[in-house]
């Protein structure tokens, strides 16, 4: 499989030579526009190329080395180097997965925002299992996320959460998750122990670049500040520091109230309207809402897009490419690889129909 992969590489390559013409071309900088979007697409692509010549040295490496002990009959060492092929076949995946993200803005950071749905404290409990499970995974890929806005349920959980997740591809692999997610299990806040079940949705938005021309006129805007709510500890402030932005023309609203000063609150405020707005603009201009944000759904029944079942078996299922993984723990504990890699295939075939 290995070797299968990396020969791919190929492929990278010829693009990176088309977008070496392109750029040595007079009239490149003509629409700046454009010419941005081919510049990321080289970058990435760079990247890429980086990362998959380092595994092909410790590929080559390891297959000297195992050469080598193997005549000695050292069987930890050769044991070793196994574990070490596995690892690099995992990152080589890895890599194969990244370069079927072609998308506009695969390789920008993510913004995503969990919501509790139909279910009351369940519910709010399963949101909070949520944003602990990306968390987990963000933290296994070397992402850096920042929780910026957050607010707690009354007994147990949380209403909604908004947080960013930077490195390279985080929306690419992200939107993956867009959607309904459902929970099945015997229900910790039920004294019969009856099986409830509970819903969540995610919605994930690229982050819009710098670069990227998106007009805000802050005579569009209205500003309210008020006190931060939720259950208490660091999420609670006692000073009117949390921040709420109103987009007039159109209808857009965005609150921040996870950091003590008001201007960190607005400033990340600004953030999420930007890339709204910049999500808004992709969506009217090019008609993909499917593919940047997904369907909008009632968060109930019969809408989700992955079910979690920890009673009275476990599995976790996407209902979109039929990917399942037995471990449910493991997928809670931020095991959400099978189910990213499985569904840029199944995205990457479906828009090739």
């Amino acid at each position: 499989m290995i070797f299968e992969v990396i020969f791919d590489i190929a492929g990278i390559n010829l693009r990176l030579g088309d977008i070496e013409k392109l750029t040595a071309k007079p009239d490149f900088w003509d629409d700046k526009d454009a010419a941005q979007l081919i510049l990321k697409e080289g970058k990435s692509l760079h990247n890429l190329v980086n990362q998959w010549e380092d595994q092909r040295e410790k590929l080559e490496d390891a297959g000297v080395l195992l050469e080598l002990v193997e005549e000695e009959g050292d069987e930890d060492t050769v044991a070793e180097i196994e574990a070490s092929l596995d690892r690099i076949e995992k990152e080589a995946l890895e890599m194969e997965v990244k370069r079927m993200l072609g998308g506009e803005n695969d390789f920008n950071n993510a913004i995503v925002s969990i919501h509790a749905g139909a279910g009351g404290t369940e519910a709010q409990d399963w949101a909070e299992m949520l944003m602990r499970m990306y968390l987990r995974w963000a933290e296994s890929k070397g992402l850096k996320t920042e929780i910026i806005d957050y607010m707690g349920a009354d007994e147990a959980g949380l209403k909604s959460v908004t947080f960013t997740m930077e490195g390279d591809y985080a929306y690419g692999l992200l939107k993956a998750e867009i959607g309904i997610h459902r929970l099945v299990r015997i229900s910790p806040f039920d004294s019969n122990a009856r099986r409830h079940t509970s819903f969540a949705s995610v919605e994930v938005m690229p982050e819009a670049d710098d670069d990227v021309e998106v007009v805000i006129n802050e005579t569009d805007l209205k500003i309210d500040t008020y006190r931060s709510s939720g259950a208490g500890g660091q999420h609670v402030n006692v000073t009117d520091s949390a921040v709420r932005i109103t987009h007039l023309p159109t209808g857009l609203v965005v609150t921040c109230q996870n950091e003590r000063s008001q201007l960190k609150n607005r400033s990340s405020a600004m953030k999420i309207l930007r890339a709204r707005l910049y999500e808004r603009m992709l969506v009217e201009h090019e008609n993909e809402l499917n593919k940047i944000r997904g369907e909008k759904k009632e968060i109930a029944w019969g809408s989700q897009i992955r079910s979690y079942v920890l009673q009275p078996y476990t599995l976790v299922k996407d209902l979109r490419t039929s990917a399942e993984v037995g471990n449910a723990q493991g997928v809670l504990d931020g095991a959400l690889d099978p189910f990213i890699d499985a569904f840029v295939k199944w995205n990457v075939s479906r828009n090739k129909k």
